[in-house]
């Protein structure tokens, strides 16, 4: 990682690299509702949203039932400003499979009955695969990426209380467990980029062009984690309707990962891919090679995500725990308490990725198959070249562990510093009510590789390849 050698390259690993004035990584969605709120009362001219999931029943202000819905927001916005249009591109499948309301997705509701507002659904995929990007722009002035879809259970504070009055579903009035996730907002040349991004896939969904617009829609109370810094954009779509697959994504991981010295810092919904397992098996092995922290879920929302997914994970930690003598990894899940004795785990629903002080990267990608071989996704990624980025890296990372401790980021700095360990850090900051606990050890099924092969498929349904033998260009790209 250095000038001479960088790890973001475009045509390889992201499709292009823009600089951004400000950026800003949002770590729950407590706060990244509310920046969107602010930045959409500086709409004028466009709303472009892309997601896994939709339900506009949600509040931006999850705390503050006075608060509009989000579909009342949207409607509000269109009848005050004459020249605001909104675009809402859903995955096709979201109405059956994902947990917000189904019926508005497929029949509407009344707060999309204008004419400068657009809900459709994605249907240009392969077979099983999803639309999983997650994407806001407003006025191409600022995109917001990353994790959380703007839907129903998803909204959460850093501190993630046992029990919260807010966090109760609008879809059915019922109470859901705390959540974390991360989402990043970038302005400037990059929120332009990925602007692009979205117009370039509704035209192909919908058919219609979209000009592009312009403005500031920046909240002025967001402070900036970076600032003039490049940004790479990163794509992952399959190959459909004879247009070949994009899978700057998976390689960008790839690369960023075997580039690591000292320390990787993975958060992650889903960690299963066996190629990514090769990359820090290696790392592991080698008698200087970095740390690697994990924190990822111990609890699956269904029977079939805990079989498929998480045996796929259990498979993996345990592949690298017995590869590891050296003593530099471990995988982590999040516990909070109430203090009475009793506690539940944190649904850790983020993808990001943060190596050393000079990468991070944060988006819709889970490291596992699908994200890297077949769904459509959208990830951004920094890379720092001065000393004011790497020290915001560092902040991050710091600030991310220090959540899930209970800790400020200054005692999460200080004890890396003092002990030249993550892990170690991690292990003397205890007796807090929000805890990392190592994932426990469970049994995996004999059955295992037939079930990734169904559930969690590197790419479209190709029969005669799969016979042939014949390995996706990705593959080759990461060997």
């Amino acid at each position: 990682m250095s000038e001479a050698n960088p790890i973001l390259r475009p045509g390889r690993n992201c499709w292009r690299v823009a600089r951004a004035a400000r950026a800003r990584v949002l770590v729950d969605a407590d706060i990244y509702f509310r920046s969107l709120d602010a930045a959409l009362e500086q709409a004028r001219r466009s709303v472009l949203i892309l997601g896994w999931d939709f339900d506009a029943s949600i509040r931006l202000r999850g705390d503050d039932p006075r608060c509009p819905t989000l579909g009342e927001r949207l409607r509000a916005l269109v009848e005050q400003r004459p020249e605001l249009e909104i675009r809402i591109l859903i995955w096709s499948v979201a109405a059956f499979h994902a947990p917000g309301a189904p019926l508005p997705l497929l029949l509407g509701a009344e707060w999309e009955d204008h004419p400068r507002v657009q809900l459709r659904l994605d249907t240009r995929h392969p077979f099983y695969a999803s639309h999983h990007a997650k994407v806001v722009c407003v006025d191409d002035s600022i995109a917001f990426v990353g994790g959380i879809d703007l839907t129903v259970l998803r909204w959460d504070t850093p501190d993630h209380p046992l029990e919260s009055p807010h966090r109760i579903s609008q879809r059915d009035g019922k109470p859901y467990g705390p959540v974390h996730d991360v989402q990043m907002a970038v302005d400037g040349d990059a929120a332009r980029a990925v602007a692009d991004f979205v117009r370039e896939r509704w035209a192909r969904v919908i058919g219609e062009t979209v000009a592009p617009a312009g403005g500031d829609a920046w909240p002025e109370q967001l402070a900036a984690d970076f600032s003039d810094v490049d940004v790479g954009i990163a794509r992952t779509l399959a190959p459909y309707d004879g247009r070949d697959g994009i899978h700057e994504g998976a390689i960008m991981i790839h690369d960023a990962l075997r580039a690591a010295k000292t320390l990787i810092v993975i958060e992650a919904q889903y960690v299963t891919s066996r190629s990514i397992a090769r990359v820090l098996k290696r790392h592991l092995r080698h008698p200087d090679g970095p740390e690697i922290l994990m924190v990822v879920r111990d609890t699956f929302v269904s029977k079939l995500e805990e079989i498929v997914m998480g045996q796929a994970q259990n498979w993996l930690v345990g592949m690298l725990r017995r590869n590891d003598p050296h003593g530099r990894f471990q995988a982590f899940y999040r516990a909070v308490s109430a203090g009475d004795g009793r506690e539940c785990t944190v649904n850790v629903h983020s993808k990001a990725v943060m190596i050393d002080d000079v990468f991070l990267r944060v988006g819709s990608s889970n490291l596992n198959r699908r994200s890297l071989g077949l769904d459509t996704e959208c990830d951004l990624a920094i890379e720092a070249r001065s000393a004011a980025h790497r020290e915001a890296v560092a902040a991050v990372r710091n600030g991310l562990i220090a959540e899930h401790l209970g800790a400020t980021p200054q005692e999460v700095e200080a004890a890396y510093a003092r002990d030249g360990s993550m892990l170690a850090a991690v292990r003397s900051i205890t007796g807090r009510t929000s805890s990392l606990r190592p994932l426990p050890r469970r049994p995996i099924s004999a059955a295992l590789g037939l079930l990734t092969a169904i559930a969690d498929p590197a790419g479209p349904f190709d029969p005669i390849g799969f016979l042939l033998g014949r390995r996706k260009s990705w593959r080759s790209a990461v060997r």
